[in-house]
C-alpha cells in the first residue's frame, strides 16, 4: 500500500500524448475486450431465438449494445479512477495516468447511450431498450459503488452482467419467456465462480484499492467453497436449454460435462493454502474455457 502510494506520488505529469495515443485511450476506457465477449452474448440471445430480426436491425441492436455496455464501462472508469490510482493493474489507465479529463469520461458515458437506448428502442422494441438501460444503471451507479462497502456487490454486478443474452432474446421474440430466462440465469450463475476466482489471485491488488472484494472480507477459504458451490450449480442451470427444448438432449449431456469439469477444478482449490493465487488463476481461465465450450455446444445443438 505505502510503495504504491509512493509510486502514484512519484510519477511526473504525463506528456502530451500523441493523437494515436489519445484515440486508443478513449477506446481504452470502454473496455474494448470485456465490451465486446458481451455484445457476443446479445448476438447468441438473438441467434438462439426462434426468428431473428434482419441483418441491418440486428446490426443496430449489436451496435447499441455496445455503446451501452461501452458506456457503463466508461463511467465505471470514471467513478473508479481513485480505486484504480492505487491498483497496480490498473494505475496506468487513461483517468488515473491523467491522459483523459474526467469530465470527458463522464460527457462520452452519459452521451453513448443517450444515442444508443433509443436506437436499440427503434432497432428492436422498447423491452430490449428498458432492459439496457437496466443493466447500465445497475452496473454503472448501483454496484460500482457498491463494491467500496459490501461482498453483495458480487450478486448484483451479476445482473447487468446477465442481461445482455436476454436482450437478444427480447430483440428478436419481443418478450420475456423461460427459455430467454435461461440464457439469463446461465450467465448470472456463471459469473459468480468467475468472479470469486478473481478476488482470490488479485486480493492484495483490491486491498490496495480498499475494494470489498469476497476474498478479503470473508477469507480465500470462504471464496473457494462459494466458488465450488456455484460451479456445481451450473450443472442444472445450464442443461435449462435442452430441457426447455432450446437445444438437444446432446447438448445437455455436454453441458452436464462441462459444468462438471468445473466443479471439479473449483474442488482442486480447497486443499490450497491461504496466499496460493496459481490454483485461482488457473481456475479463472477454466471458467472462461467453459463459456466458450457452453456456447459452441448450445450453437451446435440448438433447434
Amino acid at each position: 500500500m505505502i510503495q504504491t502510494q509512493s509510486h502514484a506520488t512519484s510519477r511526473t505529469a504525463p506528456s502530451p500524448a500523441s493523437p494515436l495515443r489519445a484515440v486508443g485511450d478513449l477506446f481504452a476506457l470502454a473496455k474494448p475486450r470485456l465490451s465486446g465477449m458481451v455484445v457476443s452474448t446479445t448476438a447468441a440471445g438473438m441467434w438462439l431465438a426462434p426468428s431473428q430480426p434482419s441483418a441491418p436491425r440486428a446490426a443496430a441492436i449489436l451496435l447499441g449494445t455496445g455503446m451501452v455496455v461501452g458506456a457503463a464501462n466508461v463511467l465505471n472508469n470514471y467513478l473508479e479512477r481513485d480505486v484504480d490510482a492505487r491498483m497496480r493493474r490498473t494505475w496506468d489507465r487513461p483517468l488515473p495516468a491523467g491522459r483523459i479529463a474526467p469530465a470527458t469520461a463522464l460527457a462520452i458515458g452519459l452521451g453513448m447511450p443517450a444515442f444508443a437506448i433509443p436506437v436499440l428502442a427503434l432497432a428492436a422494441n422498447p423491452l430490449t431498450a428498458l432492459l439496457a438501460l437496466v443493466a447500465l444503471v445497475s452496473y454503472a451507479f448501483v454496484y460500482t459503488p457498491m463494491k467500496r462497502f459490501t461482498t453483495a456487490a458480487l450478486f448484483v454486478g451479476a445482473i447487468p452482467g446477465a442481461i445482455p443474452p436476454l436482450m437478444g432474446w427480447t430483440a428478436s421474440t419481443g418478450a420475456i419467456d423461460a427459455r430467454g430466462l435461461a440464457l439469463f440465469a446461465l450467465l448470472f450463475v456463471w459469473q459468480l465462480p468467475h468472479f470469486l476466482a478473481i478476488s482470490i489471485y488479485l486480493k492484495e491488488d483490491y486491498a490496495r484499492g480498499g475494494l470489498k472484494v469476497f476474498a478479503l472480507v470473508h477469507g480465500e477459504r470462504s471464496a473457494r467453497i462459494w466458488a465450488l458451490v456455484t460451479s456445481a450449480l451450473l450443472v442444472p442451470v445450464g442443461m435449462l436449454p435442452a430441457f426447455l427444448g432450446m437445444a438437444t438432449w446432446g447438448f445437455g449431456a455436454v453441458a452436464a460435462l462441462l459444468g462438471g469439469g468445473l466443479t471439479a477444478s473449483a474442488a482442486r482449490g480447497l486443499g490450497r493454502p491461504e496466499g496460493d493465487t496459481r490454483q485461482a488463476r488457473n481456475f479463472f481461465l477454466s471458467t472462461l474455457l467453459y463459456l466458450v465450450a457452453f456456447f459452441i455446444a448450445l450453437f451446435l445443438g440448438a433447434r
